[in-house]
């Protein structure tokens, strides 16, 4: 057989479908650097896009992974973390505790974003969104 030739792809010429196939490999082999197996879900089972199973046995994780920052009111309640990388750093952190946090301490309970629809996602990771999650940095992309 003759050698595979191998190009590294441009992450923004890839559609939507494309994006989350690749983001899901790329935080299962972050999430294997600590001793998880993620196991991808072919529907949102409660919310979740896959599991991360710790070689301990005993820690499971549901995970939303998103293209960026943001929050659900539909994952309120499910005990999920989301995991989404920003400028090639990954991060993973629990929904309704960080939730928690921000509602405290901005403004966006009184948007129409998330008191009418239920969603909101930060655009980018400005610096004060990005004390929130600098607890849950995992690793790079």
């Amino acid at each position: 057989m003759p050698p595979l030739i191998l190009n590294k792809i441009d992450y923004s010429t890839l559609n939507a479908r494309q994006k989350e196939n690749y983001n899901f490999h790329k935080i299962s082999a972050v999430l294997a650097d600590y001793g998880f197996v993620s196991l991808r879900l072919s529907d949102d089972w409660q919310g979740a896009d896959f599991i991360a199973v710790h070689i301990d046995g005993e820690t499971f994780v549901r995970v939303q992974a998103k293209g960026r920052f943001g929050f659900c009111k539909k994952y309120l309640g499910k005990n999920l973390y989301v995991a989404f990388c920003s400028e090639g750093e990954w991060y993973l952190y629990p929904h309704d505790e960080v939730l928690k946090q921000v509602l405290e301490q901005t403004g966006i309970a009184t948007t129409e974003s998330w008191a009418i629809k239920g969603v909101y996602h930060f655009p980018y990771l400005s610096p004060d969104m990005r004390k929130f999650v600098a607890p849950y940095r995992i690793g790079s992309r």
